[in-house]
Formats: structure tokens, sequence, C-alpha cells
């Protein structure tokens, strides 16, 4: 059989088609577990061959840094923009993204998402209309997901924590757009590493008051009532009900480069930081 007659035969089917790292795998190639699910599985059901497997995974990881520092460092300021991969073209909160890619490409900036479908196509797809720069950065799923076809720059990860070092250090905020687990779960990464100092802190713009409002209203009520959060901290969390709104908070944050270091905004900063024996200024 010809490597083609599968897609001008009606009677066969390709199977389906998943990305690890470099390889495209397909069919009884495919089955096997991703590379996340190597590094973190915690059963040992046969003996390792090798006392040095994850030595060696180490390279790999190591060797994933570097081809994404490589392809990002010319990025110039960016934004990224992170929503459902589930958001339907055409909807509300789909055109939404798109104007908020479109515009925060015409203010300047190159627009960065997880260059799946849904509100990140948007977002690429705004971007591009605007006449930016569109970037993916894309992870191996159990299932294929693949690039959306806005993107001038693609970069596929194996290792979802190599992924968010990639959006962190090349991005000059978030913006997000109504979402599930993993748009929450770049929401509060970044939440996290701004509450603690671990970077001078960025706008977190949430696009959408009636989504995001119970989860505003939880962090800011509960949170802060019971002690688990400062007040302070509730307000790194703002919300937009526009697109245009999204975008004039993250011009408004960053038109003189990101936010000023936290201890210059934060008075809890000084007690915090002396509590845990840190002099003022030092690393957090």
């Amino acid at each position: 059989m010809s490597p083609d007659a599968s897609s001008t035969d009606p009677g066969i089917t390709p199977a389906p088609r998943i990305r690890r790292g470099p390889q495209t795998l397909r069919g009884a190639a495919a089955a096997g577990p991703t590379f996340d699910q190597l590094l973190l599985r915690s059963d040992q059901e046969e003996p390792p061959q090798s006392t040095t497997t994850d030595a060696w995974r180490v390279m790999r990881i190591q060797g994933e840094f570097v081809e994404g520092f490589g392809a990002l460092a010319d990025l110039g300021p960016a934004i990224s923009v992170f929503g459902s991969a589930r958001t339907r073209p055409g909807s509300p909160e789909y055109e939404q993204a798109r104007e908020v890619g479109r515009r925060l490409s015409e203010a300047g900036f190159t627009v960065v998402t997880g260059g799946g479908p849904g509100a990140m196509e948007a977002a690429n797809r705004g971007a591009k209309e605007g006449g930016g720069v569109s970037v993916g950065l894309g992870i191996e799923l159990p299932h294929e997901q693949g690039m959306n076809d806005w993107i001038d720059v693609g970069v596929d990860f194996r290792y979802f924590f190599v992924r968010k070092v990639m959006f962190l250090k090349y991005s000059e905020g978030f913006v997000v757009a109504p979402g599930g687990l993993g748009t929450l779960d770049e929401l509060f990464e970044a939440l996290t590493l701004v509450q603690t100092g671990k970077v001078t802190a960025f706008p977190v713009v949430l696009l959408g008051r009636e989504f995001w409002s119970p989860l505003v209203d939880w962090v800011r009520g509960t949170l802060v009532s019971r002690g688990m959060i400062n007040a302070v901290d509730a307000h790194l969390l703002q919300v937009a009900d526009t697109p245009e709104e999204a975008v004039s908070l993250v011009l408004t944050t960053v038109a003189g480069g990101r936010w000023p270091d936290r201890e210059t905004w934060d008075p809890e900063h000084h007690r915090i930081a002396a509590d845990h024996g840190l002099a003022a200024g030092d690393p957090q």
C-alpha cells in the first residue's frame, strides 16, 4: 500500500496522531505514557533498567529549556492570554479573546498562548489580524491537540513545568479569559509567584466579570476574612468587563515596565520579610 493510500481509500481511517516531543506517532506507537507521566509516576511495576534513568531525563529537560530560551529570546514585550480550549468559534467568549489579541497586538505586544484551539486560537487569530506576532507554547497531552493555524512561532513542550517557565519569563502580564482547570492552574501559578515576590509583579487581568466574580468574591471574602491571605493580595486580581478595559489595565500597568517591586507597594512585605530573617530587598 502506498503511503497516501489511506487518504484516498474511503474504507481506511487514519489513526489519531500524537506528538511526543519531536516525534509524531500513530496507532500502537502512540499508546505509551507521556513524558510528564513517566516523570511523575510513583509506581514501580518493574525494576528500573538503570539507576541513572532520572539523571538522563535531566538532560532531556535541560535540552527543552535551551530550545525554549533560544526560540523565544527575541520576542520583545509580550502578554500571555489564557482560556479554555473548548471555547467555540463565534461564541461571545471567543470573540472577546480575539479582540484582546488584536488590541494587544496593535499596542505593540507579542501575544502568547498555549497554542491550542478555543480561546487560545482566538487570541492568536486576533494578534495576526492586528498585524503583530503570534506565539503558541504547546504541550504534549495524552490526546492530540495540535497548534492552531494562527501561530507564527510555535514551540511544543514535553514537560508542563518547562512550559510554565516560558510563559512567566517572556510575558509582561496575563489576560485570563473564561476557562477550566488548565486556565485556573496558570492563573494561580502567576498569583503565587507575584504574592511571594518570585516575580516583580505583573498584571493579572480576568476577562469577563460575570464568569469570574464568584471566584474573586471567594478570594476577597473567604480567604481574606479567614486570614489565609493579606487583604492587599486580593487586589492582585483585576477584573475587566470588556477587551478594551482588559487591555487598558495591561497598558496602565506595564507602560513603564513591570510593576514596582513588592516592598514599594505592600507595607506588610517588610514585616513578613523580617519575620523570615530577610533584609529588605533580599530575593524571595
